[in-house]
């Protein structure tokens, strides 16, 4: 039997919202259920919804972006959205050593003041999920980086770090400058995306033949979001998350594996706007995104020769 993966990636509010649309899409496409992968790894946005996702459906999670959800887990999680304003962050810096060791975000991580932002939103999801010691479903991963190591580490992986769901959760959410650190053992982890968007690399061949990658903060190479604040996007987030992507699914496909990468088109973008914590414009761009996202998906089947 085929082994399936999905790899849910890093990109806030507006994130979130466009992937529960692709997901939507893929499944009334190909029958899949994201919560028959064998594998679900997430990062940031993409953890929380590996979280949910362990014991919700897609149609459950659009019905959440839509305000009528039945699960009052989820109708909890989506009215404590966080303000897409962070609070003033504080000193100190999180590693300036990173400037020295590492390249991109991962750099820029290590001169990021420590962020403010309160994170309950997300313990109390973990907590509403869990089951035991974990989620679950059979193989849930979620990916975080060691702001002192300079690594990315896979929690809910075979030989990763003990952890509990909500400190796993809130680690790879950690959003640097916005959310504050998470100490788990000696160790300091933020936000998995400082250290890949997707991290679809850290997949061995052995956990899957077929990889369903959505990443929102990537796209094809000169898609972006339109106006001054998609320029600036595009240079400091989308460009560089975009090209580490391309070289980890270029690495995936030579083991053998099958990948099919489902990212933003400029149709999406242009819903989805360059401010992928706004709050306010969860909405409308999820709405949006309901509209877009079956074509994109089906071009992404299409390109990677994958039947719908």
């Amino acid at each position: 039997m085929r082994r399936t993966a999905l790899v849910l990636g890093c990109g806030g509010t507006i994130g979130s919202a466009w992937m529960i649309a692709a997901l939507h899409a893929l499944a009334e496409q190909t029958g899949f259920d994201a919560r028959d992968a064998h594998v679900l790894l997430g990062t940031s946005a993409g953890a929380e919804l590996v979280t949910m996702l362990s014991g919700a459906g897609i149609d459950e999670l659009v019905d959440m972006q839509r305000g009528r959800a039945q699960d009052p887990r989820l109708r909890e999680h989506i009215a404590s959205t966080p303000p897409g304003r962070p609070p003033m962050p504080r000193l100190p810096l999180l590693n300036p050593g990173l400037l020295r060791t590492r390249s991109g975000l991962a750099a820029l991580t290590g001169i990021a003041p420590t962020g403010r932002g309160d994170m309950e939103w997300l313990q109390r999801l973990a907590e509403g999920f869990e089951v035991g010691a974990w989620l679950p479903h059979p193989d849930a991963r979620m990916v975080a980086y060691d702001v002192l190591a300079g690594e990315r580490v896979v929690f809910g992986a075979p030989g990763s770090p003990i952890a509990t769901v909500g400190e796993a959760l809130r680690a790879s959410w950690s959003t640097p400058g916005w959310m504050p650190p998470v100490p788990i053992g000696d160790r300091i982890f933020v936000d998995g995306g400082m250290g890949s968007t997707a991290s679809v690399d850290l997949l061995t061949p052995e956990d899957a033949d077929l990889v369903y990658v959505l990443a929102p903060l990537a796209s094809a190479s000169g898609v972006r979001v339109p106006g001054p604040g998609g320029r600036i996007e595009y240079r400091l987030i989308r460009r560089p998350m975009s090209a580490g992507l391309a070289t980890e699914i270029a690495a995936v496909r030579a083991r053998g594996t099958t990948v099919v990468p489902i990212l933003p088109t400029a149709r999406d973008l242009a819903g989805l706007g360059a401010h992928f914590m706004s709050s306010s414009h969860r909405e409308a761009a999820f709405e949006h995104s309901m509209t877009t996202a079956p074509e994109t998906v089906r071009a992404a089947l299409s390109e990677a020769g994958v039947g719908a």
